[in-house]
């Protein structure tokens, strides 16, 4: 009990923006994993067609950078917690219409999926601005090994009470053993969820980004390398957001086990993730993301070798560690970058914040569309067995680009503190 109290000090002595923003992603972190995993779980039973899910997922990562430009736009006219607040509440209500929808064929799975990359888009943009205005380089491993933590935590409880709560409708009867009205029940509870973050949202003291330019084409050299990174982790979320449902759904069984092997493990994952965040410090982030790389690539590689239950069991456990690994360390990369990039070109940290997602659509783009070729020429069984093992492969390279990334991180301190220099000379001391 000391421990745990002396763990909510350190939380209330951060500032109460960061605490403020942790809470708001903490209430949407318990509706992502309902939004990811049923999704394509109710797409696959619907349509009977695995690469329908791609479909979904190309037309998503396509809303995504366009919501990226809106959202610069109407950051002028609207406070930046409003457009938070909707990007999630988009997600709740974009579910809701799927659910509503008599027969899910292409052109319908491509509309929503773009509907619900609009509300992601909202979602990412400012959570990603806002993330890096409320937190500094020393505490950014705690902020990430802390979200990362309710996330994990939402994504051993979620999948599994939804999972057999469809299974139990289906089984006893319940509802008239409707499985679409255990559907609609469960975007009901997202849709409750969403509000909530929302509400949390709103009594942030958060400040807009400033009125400026953001489309730009050419860049600092180290800026590409983060554009590289970024490319080859779109790549992979093409695959890794979509493929555990379809190899638990092909091999395992339904949704009950979807949400059972989800939280298989992340209870473990979560605990390991709060400590790296609260104990670890900038210079471990290289070989934090080299575990994570790791752990995606072995998972593949047992899923190729395998490519049954046992295998698809062993790479979504795999896939558990890996993600929260991934972004525990990605994100304060990519934090720390901007910063650094911004005020050595003097451009918008927005400029870069959107540059990144245009990066991350280029890799999702790829990615989408070379599991969707594979399984419509070759067959679903050789883009879920080969493709996937050849993205963890691929994405593995990342490692040598954020060490050469970090290589430069002594030019990055310099020129952020050159820039908290600079602000301080602008900007009148706070009373």
């Amino acid at each position: 009990m000391a421990g745990l109290k002396d763990e909510y000090r350190f939380f209330c002595a951060q500032s109460r923006e960061m605490r403020m923003l942790l809470l708001t992603n903490m209430a949407y972190a318990f509706a992502i994993p309902v939004i990811e995993l049923f999704i394509s779980a109710y797409i696959i039973r619907k349509s009977n067609d695995v690469s329908l899910v791609m479909v979904y997922q190309l037309a998503q990562g396509t809303g995504i950078p366009v919501t990226f430009i809106l959202n610069s736009y109407m950051l002028r006219y609207i406070h930046i917690s409003k457009l938070y607040a909707a990007g999630m509440i988009i997600s709740g209500l974009d579910m809701a219409v799927m659910m509503l929808l008599p027969d899910l064929r292409m052109p319908g799975i491509a509309l929503i999926g773009f509907i619900m990359g609009l509300s992601y888009g909202f979602f990412w943009a400012n959570r990603v601005f806002l993330a890096l205005k409320t937190t500094r380089d020393d505490n950014r491993n705690y902020y990430y090994g802390l979200e990362t933590f309710f996330f994990t935590l939402a994504s051993i409880i979620m999948p599994l009470l939804a999972g057999h709560f469809i299974s139990v409708t289906q089984k006893y009867g319940l509802m008239g053993g409707s499985i679409n009205s255990a559907y609609r029940i469960l975007t009901g509870v997202v849709i409750l969820l969403t509000i909530t973050a929302s509400i949390t949202a709103s009594r942030g003291k958060f400040t807009n980004p400033e009125n400026a330019k953001f489309l730009y084409f050419k860049f600092h050299q180290l800026w590409d390398k983060m554009l590289a990174m970024a490319t080859l982790k779109g790549v992979a979320q093409g695959f890794v957001i979509a493929a555990p449902v379809m190899l638990i759904m092909k091999l395992v069984g339904k949704e009950g086990s979807v949400g059972s092997i989800q939280s298989t493990g992340a209870f473990l994952s979560a605990i390991m993730l709060y400590f790296l965040g609260r104990l670890t410090g900038p210079q471990h982030r290289v070989k934090i993301f080299a575990a994570g790389l790791g752990l995606f690539v072995i998972g593949a590689f047992i899923n190729m070798v395998l490519y049954n239950a046992l295998g698809a069991i062993i790479f979504v456990g795999c896939l558990v560690f890996a993600r929260p690994l991934l972004d525990l360390a990605y994100y304060p990369i990519q934090l720390g970058v901007i910063e650094c990039v911004a005020a050595k070109e003097r451009r918008s940290q927005f400029t870069y914040i959107f540059s990144h997602e245009v990066g991350l659509y280029v890799g999702r783009l790829f990615g989408c569309m070379l599991f969707i070729l594979v399984a419509r020429f070759i067959s679903e069984d050789a883009a879920l067995k080969f493709a996937l093992f050849a993205v963890a492969a691929v994405q593995f390279l990342s490692v040598f680009v954020a060490k050469s990334i970090l290589k430069d991180g002594e030019w990055c301190e310099a020129s952020g503190r050159q820039a908290v220099a600079a602000n301080a000379l602008k900007e009148p001391a706070e009373l």
